[in-house]
């Protein structure tokens, strides 16, 4: 019997030893060919007759991400692409002798509306070159496709394909009603009467004010994307508008023909003729496709390493793991990316920096920590700059605020310049419907306080209210010094409300439009760099083995809750959000856009 028990801890612990020595050899090696394949690309021959290839599809990221690279090898899939290198390999195909055109081949990108307005200017831009523009869709063309499709010279559709475009809409989950019938109830404080990050779970239905302010920057952003669309396929506006109002997924595809929304129908091998007569390829060779990252790599251009600007990326939620759809980081450390900008501010190679900020906000203490790090770096002497990307709004514009120019584009979702607190008191639930009662010792009465078991006494709720308050009057006054303007002005914008960038700049908390390149260019500008600088992208990602396995074991598990939960794993995510956050909240309301 020992024997035997011996025998199977012995075997148990050789097979574990093996099989760890197995995954470890797989995953040296993998990285390695991973590694191999990402730097060949380095040594791609640019051929005469060359094809930009924009494939659109999967998550539109802010930044190049090796580690979501690596990933999306190892699960055999495309992965997303980032706006970075889509941009730049725009600019060097437009002057690149060897580049034809550009291929858009849509297949459903997901991406923010600045994120796409900026990758659709780069199209514009590259349409001067006199090259060609085509588009194709296979299934069928999504909104957020067809927005960029739309500057092609052509678009071209399957016979049996569709085409989607159906306006803005935003829908905000309310749970209340489920909070009451568990026995969890939400205490609230708040200042603004826009601040509506809390009225999911203060209400049971939208206020008039959230309507109000929901159909204002969506009517706004809307008139910016529809315009763009409309203009470029030469469609009179009333008839466009005709066209996104009648279910236009629906329509055949003559009727979209007729209506000029597409220009011809054909299969994708036809499409691969068609670019292979436009290029002059024989029928029999391949197309000399390059993808944005190959063309990249080619440009071996470098500037000045020591007349740097830092482009330092906030993207995601101050101080949690949490993030608005679209964004795929996983937020914002205030303590780590304070500690950044007090390194850059003492290096001497540094000339600028371009805050990148996509971000909903998030803890009240976290967004002033990190605009404190933007006020000591101006102490340097040295430009700071914000790009605003898809949204800087409550605590993304907190830390934005203190810049000197502040760059966003019209589709930009900003302000929301409020303050809330929440605490959740489940004290119905534990004490009534589970029959769990807790007792206290304590040496004072506040000893205790905040314990989800219990409401807050009335004391508690108004040194809370205290606290919310003298957030929002820091919060109003930060926004007054970085603007150049009286507090009383910033307040009177202020409330909580969500703006969209073309009123944003009308009542002067944004400068400029202007995507990341507009607000790098100025900064070197302010700094005289010249044109012979480098830029140096910051944070710098995590590459290691322990990061590559955490993250697949992440993405495994939301996987697997995704299937199992459907359409409820949203609303799951974002009652968890509430048990990571801060009770002081500098949020924007979970909205979710559908593009």
């Amino acid at each position: 019997m020992l024997k035997k028990f011996f025998l199977i801890v012995c075997g148990s612990f050789v097979g574990s030893f093996l099989a760890l020595i197995f995954f470890t050899i797989t995953a040296v090696l993998m990285s390695f060919v991973i590694f191999s394949s990402m730097s060949s690309s380095v040594g791609v021959k640019l051929e005469k007759n060359s094809i930009l290839y924009l494939r659109l599809d999967g998550e539109l990221n802010e930044r190049p991400n090796e580690m979501s690279q690596m990933m999306a090898m190892i699960k055999d899939d495309e992965g997303g692409q980032d706006l970075n290198t889509l941009i730049k390999s725009l600019k060097l195909a437009k002057d690149n002798e060897n580049i034809d055109g550009v291929y858009l081949d849509c297949r459903g990108m997901v991406s923010g509306m600045s994120s796409l307005y900026e990758l659709r200017n780069a199209l514009v831009d590259f349409n001067k070159s006199k090259k060609f523009v085509y588009a194709f869709g296979d299934e069928g063309i999504m909104q957020s496709d067809y927005y960029l499709a739309s500057v092609a010279d052509s678009i071209f559709l399957n016979p049996e394909g569709a085409v989607d475009v159906h306006g803005l809409g935003a829908s905000t989950p309310y749970f209340k009603n489920l909070l009451d019938k568990v026995g969890v109830e939400m205490q609230i404080v708040r200042v603004g009467t826009f601040k509506s990050a809390v009225e999911p779970f203060m209400l049971s239905e939208m206020s008039d004010a959230n309507r109000e302010q929901q159909e204002h920057y969506l009517g706004s952003l809307w008139g910016v994307l529809s315009k763009d669309m409309a203009e470029s396929r030469k469609i009179a506006p009333e008839t466009f508008k005709q066209l996104t109002d009648s279910v236009m997924l629906t329509m055949g595809t003559d009727e979209l023909l007729q209506n000029k929304i597409v220009d011809h129908l054909c299969y994708r091998t036809e499409m691969e003729d068609k670019l292979r007569r436009k290029t002059d390829v024989e029928m029999k060779d391949d197309l000399r496709l390059i993808t944005p990252s190959q063309l990249v790599l080619t440009d071996t251009k470098k500037g000045d390493e020591g007349k740097q600007i830092a482009v330092v990326y906030a993207t995601g939620e101050i101080d949690s793991s949490t993030s608005v759809p679209g964004m795929s980081e996983d937020g914002i450390d205030s303590e780590s990316l304070a500690a950044l900008l007090r390194e850059l501010q003492y290096d001497d190679n540094v000339k600028g920096l371009v805050l990148r900020v996509n971000s909903p906000g998030g803890s009240a203490f976290g967004s002033e920590v990190i605009w404190k790090a933007i006020e000591d770096f101006k102490k340097s002497g040295k430009p700071v700059a914000v790009s605003m990307s898809d949204y800087a709004a409550s605590g993304g514009y907190y830390i934005s605020a203190g810049a000197q120019r502040i760059f966003a584009e019209p589709t930009t979702i900003t302000g929301s310049i409020g303050i809330f607190g929440m605490v959740p008191n489940a004290s119905n639930l534990i004490n009534n419907t589970l029959g769990v009662k807790f007792e206290e010792v304590s040496t004072n009465k506040n000893a205790i306080a905040g314990a989800i078991y219990k409401p807050l006494t009335e004391q508690q709720k108004a040194a809370l209210q205290r606290m919310v308050e003298h957030g929002y009057d820091l919060f109003t006054r930060r926004c007054a010094v970085g603007r150049n303007v009286s507090q009383d002005s910033i307040k009177s914008i202020a409330e909580g409300r969500v703006w969209d960038g073309i009123t944003a700049k009308n009542i002067g908390l944004v400068d400029e439009f202007g995507g990341l390149q507009a607000a790098i260019d100025w900064v070197a500008k302010k700094a005289n760099l010249g044109d012979d600088y480098s830029i140096t992208n910051l944070p710098e990602m995590e590459m290691s083995f322990k990061s590559m396995l955490g993250q697949m074991t992440r993405s495994k598990v939301e996987e697997d809750m995704q299937r199992r939960m459907g359409i409820f794993y949203t609303y799951y995510e974002q009652l968890q959000a509430i048990l990571s956050r801060d009770h002081v909240q500098c949020l924007m309301e979970p909205v979710e856009i559908d593009f």
